[in-house]
């Protein structure tokens, strides 16, 4: 008899987890809320990203003007203006997201796994009861159960989203017209990505960090960049600036600071950070234990305290990104059906920025080796040097390389440009196959290339 796996949450965690099961031989089950894909899917990763892309070709249109490329208007004077219609934008995003969503259901569906439309929670650890609003309730029994049920955007009571004007990052693409001035609160990733976005946009920013820098948990030197193009394209960045609260009167929206100043817009963005969506799920009684804040506490293949009872994604809190949600779930499988599993490793993460200019990283940071929790050399080289960034005109971004010294291991690296997530993955393979700067130099680049700055950032760590 085929061991039976129950998956309440159908994001990344959940779906790749129920590929992998399936393959095993598994019978599986998904127990899906919202929409397959999850947050990841439907009102985050890929949204957001769509909006992103529309924005970076914002960017490049309006800096075309450096090679030689110009805009003209019917009448074949210069264009004064570049224009988004914000409504077909967000409706494309929208599309693209809903269109993803059905794609996973339909491969799932078509592999075998039953997929139920329900609110799953845990009734001891071998079984999940399943919510079906006014239809009522039916019951799965499992041998093994996947929690992946996400996270959901962190709120105050002093500031609290409308959705019209008012908006977490999950509201912001029912929007149809252009914002006169947006505030942003939150300088982590997510306020940065959208303050970057809709800058290119045409929209006014003002980006409000609590922090004495934007992305404070990111490389320092990247982070510099980025604020620095940042303002220089016009947005208004307030660091140590807490907000108090945010209000609206109207039209009229009102972030008032700790410090008594205030900041009026037409629109705010709310990235305060995320709250797992573990509430009423039966944990403490299935014998899960559950973490500060929440978040379900697991080991490195998944296990929670509970036998029998795994997480992975958002909801452990471990790195909130659809990659390691999907390894998560997919190592869980691994190790309950007895196939040959590695234990999650976040050494070897690659993660990325999505701003203009892209920030990447993987494994060791500038900042542990400036507080001595490892011994590394770093070569870093601007991107203004490279000849292919020279012929796009890109001047801002860098390469940077750590590795250990002695071995020449590369440990680390760091890449801010154009496409940045794209460039990090052979530093992220020699990261995870323990390669050293000198066989990274030794690869073949193309020239003129964006690439070849990795290669030569490595030959600068040569060592005779």
């Amino acid at each position: 008899m085929s061991d039976r796996v129950v998956i309440v949450g159908g994001g990344p965690g959940g779906y790749e987890a129920a590929h992998v099961a399936q393959q095993l031989g598994a019978e599986v089950t998904v127990v899906d809320t919202d929409g397959l894909g999850g947050s990841a899917v439907l009102t985050d990763c890929v949204p957001s990203k769509t909006l992103i892309a529309t924005a970076e070709v914002m960017t490049e249109v309006a800096e075309a003007g450096e090679l030689g490329i110009g805009l003209r208007d019917a009448e074949g004077d210069p264009a004064t203006a570049i224009d988004v219609d914000l409504a077909k934008v967000n409706a494309r995003v929208k599309r693209l997201a809903t269109d993803q969503s059905h794609d996973i259901e339909r491969r799932l569906r078509r592999d075998g796994v039953e997929v139920v439309t329900g609110r799953g929670r845990l009734d001891g650890p071998n079984r999940v009861v399943v919510t079906h609003g006014e239809r009522g309730e039916s019951t799965l029994e499992a041998d093994a159960i996947l929690l992946a049920t996400g996270a959901a955007p962190r709120t105050l009571e002093s500031a609290q989203p409308d959705g019209e004007r008012i908006f977490t990052w999950e509201q912001v693409y029912d929007l149809t017209e252009r914002p006169e001035k947006l505030v942003v609160v939150g300088s982590g990733v997510t306020g940065a990505e959208f303050a970057s976005a809709y800058q290119a946009l045409g929209v006014p920013v003002t980006l409000v960090s609590s922090r004495d820098r934007v992305l404070p948990g990111e490389d320092a030197d990247a982070a510099a960049v980025l604020e620095e193009v940042a303002t220089r394209r016009g947005m208004e960045v307030l660091s140590k600036s807490r907000m108090e609260s945010v209000t609206r009167d109207g039209d009229v929206v009102t972030v008032t600071l700790t410090d008594g100043r205030t900041v009026e817009c037409s629109h705010c963005i709310l990235a305060l950070g995320s709250v797992p969506n573990t509430s009423g799920l039966g944990l403490e009684e299935a014998g899960v234990v559950v973490k500060d804040g929440g978040f379900v506490n697991v080991d490195r293949v998944s296990r929670t305290s509970a036998r029998g009872v795994y997480a992975a994604g958002d909801c452990t809190g471990v790195l909130m990104l659809a990659s390691v949600a999907a390894m998560q779930g997919r190592i869980a499988m691994w190790h309950f059906l007895g196939d040959a599993v590695q234990p999650l490793d976040l050494r070897t993460v690659s993660s990325n920025v999505f701003t203009a200019p892209e920030i990447a990283t993987v494994g060791c940071s500038q900042q542990s080796v400036d507080a001595g929790e490892m011994q590394a050399e770093v070569a870093m080289l601007h991107l203004s040097g490279n000849p292919r960034a020279k012929m796009q005109g890109v001047r801002d971004g860098f390469v940077k390389l750590f590795c250990r010294p002695g071995t020449g291991i590369v440990v680390g690296g760091v890449v801010v440009g154009p496409r940045a997530s794209e460039l990090i993955h052979p530093v992220a393979l020699a990261v995870a196959n323990n390669l050293t700067a000198d066989q990274l130099a030794h690869a073949f680049t193309v020239y003129p290339s964006m690439s070849g700055s990795i290669a030569e950032a490595a030959r600068r760590l040569h060592r005779v």
